[in-house]
């Protein structure tokens, strides 16, 4: 059974919106009654003023666009939740994995954003001619819709196309992970990246990104007795501050079992 849309889902639609290559961020938000404005920033990344229905956006411009894009969408979910505050987003604010209430602003901002670049509605027919997730299939999409890797693959995570997890690695411990709908709960990744897993290349070795996902064990990434004998695919790439983000597929069914 589908979903119903979303807020900005519905407001996608309502402007008219059937390409990725359409969504207008500015448009979007002059039509909102916000004006988008880039210029340097030193306190914040992104911050929004708003008073009697009319609102400036500013995002930092020395952003990557993509980073940029989300931060302006993060901003304009703001306008539409959370008027009549003053309201500044500094890094670690926008596209956080941090846990939160599903009522806090900023998480409410996320979701809004993700959203609004990477409607359902677009993303998953698209998704259906990509046969696995790769990174380069991931990028192929995100180039799509103009957004990042990382962003587009949460987005693909959670529409549980294929049977992933996206698992952040840092070099003293796991950052975070996020999981298809369709994994079972039980697998819950190791805290430290192993020696075996394509992620400590990268965090600790001089190896670049593997073009294509590779098996290895599944006791790689997980500390189960049952994972003992299994194999799973990776694929990782590097991210900002000594990160690595890690695509895992499950391949064997065993593995997809409550």
């Amino acid at each position: 059974m589908s979903l119903p849309y979303t807020h900005p889902e519905r407001l996608l639609r309502n402007f008219g919106i059937r390409r990725p290559e359409d969504i207008d961020l500015e448009a979007i938000a002059w039509e909102l009654g916000a004006k988008i404005r880039s210029r340097r920033l030193h306190t914040c990344e992104a911050r929004i003023v708003g008073r009697n229905g009319r609102a400036i956006i500013t995002v930092d411009n020395r952003m990557p666009s993509t980073r940029q894009r989300f931060s302006i969408a993060h901003e304009i979910g703001h306008w539409c939740h959370h008027r009549g505050r003053c309201l500044v987003c500094r890094p670690e604010d926008i596209g956080s994995t941090a846990s939160r209430l599903a009522t806090d602003p900023e998480r409410v901002a996320d979701e809004y954003a993700s959203d609004l670049i990477l409607p359902r509605y677009l993303l998953a027919p698209l998704l259906q001619d990509v046969g696995r997730l790769t990174i380069k299939s991931l990028d192929q999409v995100a180039a799509e819709f103009g957004t990042s890797r990382t962003a587009t693959l949460r987005k693909v995570v959670d529409l549980d196309r294929f049977p992933v997890m996206m698992v952040c690695s840092g070099r003293s411990r796991r950052r975070y992970f996020r999981a298809s709908p369709s994994i079972p709960s039980k697998w819950f990744p190791r805290d430290e990246a192993s020696p075996e897993s394509s992620a400590f290349d990268l965090l600790f070795g001089a190896k670049k990104e593997f073009p294509t996902p590779r098996p290895v064990p599944a006791t790689a990434w997980f500390d189960r007795n049952e994972a003992s004998g299994l194999m799973i695919q990776e694929q990782s790439f590097g991210l900002p501050g000594s990160e690595v983000m890690t695509i895992l597929t499950f391949t064997d069914r065993k593995m997809l079992a409550a």
